[in-house]
């Protein structure tokens, strides 16, 4: 039984601060350097100044703790009164515009494997000892996780559409329309608490947010404080939105000592039929392509950089996991695209274990099909193979995390991410 309740949200004073497209940041995970400077040049208030904050060693965490001091000093306000944010995302994918919609509120923190939250991707201990730290020096819970759960019937909406009044915020940024709107109603706030009391709660983006509250919430009670840390900031969308998109996310293998293609096919060709073709015009062709042989099964293709070749594998019909030495995977894994890869070729074919894979240390991820196509038609860098994957669907996703297994990393894309600043959660402040 998941628990969801409203909170008394901070929020950007956006009246008096205008433009809400100068104050937004993207998650912290997806900035380099170079975009922190460009994105916290935009306002001295940019939330990329607390959750990315200047400094070495441990001095930054303190930096970050005195800059949103300052931020809920000079440009946040705080409800009067306990609220869920309806929160509409509006963008355009592969031509075609969707709305994704969802909700921010409370939810009562369970470690995976121990309540409703369920995990599909495992998680590594360095960022997570980073979020805690910032964590820790502000007490606040300052980026949202992002949680799915199914709703056919879309009752959420149902419970909210009434109560919605004009926006809060509104604005672009990266690409996306942002729409917030405040919901306060009693009425409201309980009728969309008891929608999700029977539902299972799947983390979409923020696994290591997520464990880093549990954490969190642990420390506190240690100290006696844990009542108001007993719940994490969260998105909530409908698994059933029609605006749910996920996209893929490429592979791009470098630096394995004798990487030898040709023999990690000869291993799988009794498990996979395999294709040779040219390499597609453009990212368009290669989605199409995949989408077109995945629509049986796993499929997934291989370009080794300035071959010209796209070298297509899909699953055969007569597949057997046990034959393919997959035992240890739990059912929900053994056809999926992104497990195939990382088991069958990447850890046996090349010697890339599954540590190697969590370090990311042969490994880069591009989100971008375009993007992944250059790096293939060009060469001349240390990338020595490109995997262009399919997205993985939803039903998978749900099915992972109902066995208690995870995928590898970056195995799915939700589009588009979760924007920070939207609404912040003073612990000190309470709920």
């Amino acid at each position: 039984m998941a628990h969801v309740r409203p909170l008394r949200g901070f929020r950007y004073d956006l009246p008096r601060l205008g433009d809400a497209g100068l104050l937004l940041a993207p998650p912290y995970d997806v900035v380099d350097a170079a975009g922190r400077e460009r994105i916290g040049a935009r306002s001295p208030h940019n939330c990329i100044h607390v959750i990315l904050p200047a400094g070495e060693g441990d001095a930054k965490y303190e930096e970050g703790a005195q800059r949103f001091a300052a931020l809920e000093r000079e440009a946040l306000v705080r409800d009067d009164s306990p609220s869920f944010y309806v929160y509409h995302q509006t963008f355009t994918s592969e031509g075609q515009q969707y709305t994704r919609k969802g909700f921010i509120g409370l939810v009562e923190l369970t470690r995976f494997g121990a309540g409703p939250v369920l995990a599909h991707e495992r998680t590594l201990s360095g960022p997570k000892a980073d979020r805690l730290k910032l964590m820790r020096a502000c007490e606040a819970h300052l980026e949202l996780v992002f949680g799915m759960f199914s709703d056919p019937g879309r009752a959420w909406e149902a419970a909210t559409t009434r109560a919605l009044g004009a926006p809060v915020l509104e604005g672009d940024f990266d690409g996306t329309h942002h729409v917030l709107y405040r919901v306060d109603d009693p009425a409201a706030t309980a009728a969309l608490s008891s929608v999700l009391e029977d539902k299972k709660i799947y983390i979409a983006d923020g696994h290591h947010r997520y464990e880093t509250m549990c954490t969190f919430r642990d420390e506190l009670e240690a100290v006696g404080k844990g009542d108001v840390a007993r719940w994490g900031l969260i998105f909530l969308s409908n698994l059933d939105d029609p605006g749910l998109v996920v996209l893929p996310t490429h592979r791009l293998i470098h630096s394995v000592p004798g990487l030898d293609l040709a023999a990690a096919l000869a291993q799988v060709e009794p498990f996979f039929t395999i294709t040779r073709e040219p390499l597609p015009a453009n990212g368009a062709a290669v989605r199409a392509r995949l989408a077109e042989v995945g629509a049986s099964g796993a499929a997934f293709g291989l370009a080794v950089p300035a071959s010209g070749e796209l070298v297509v594998l899909s699953l055969r019909s007569d597949f057997d996991p046990a034959a393919a030495g997959l035992q240890h995977l739990a059912p929900a894994l053994q056809r999926l695209d992104v497990a195939l890869l990382h088991e069958l070729i990447l850890d046996r074919g090349f010697g890339v274990t599954r540590e190697a894979q969590a370090q990311n240390t042969n490994i880069r991820y591009y989100k971008s099909t375009d993007e992944a196509l250059a790096v293939a038609r060009a060469g001349g860098s240390d990338v020595q193979l490109v995997c262009f994957m399919n997205p993985t669907p939803v039903r998978d996703v749900r099915a992972v995390c109902d066995s208690g297994e995870v995928m590898p990393q970056k195995s799915t894309f939700f589009y588009p991410k979760i924007p920070t600043g939207l609404v912040f959660h003073d612990l000190k402040a309470g709920l």
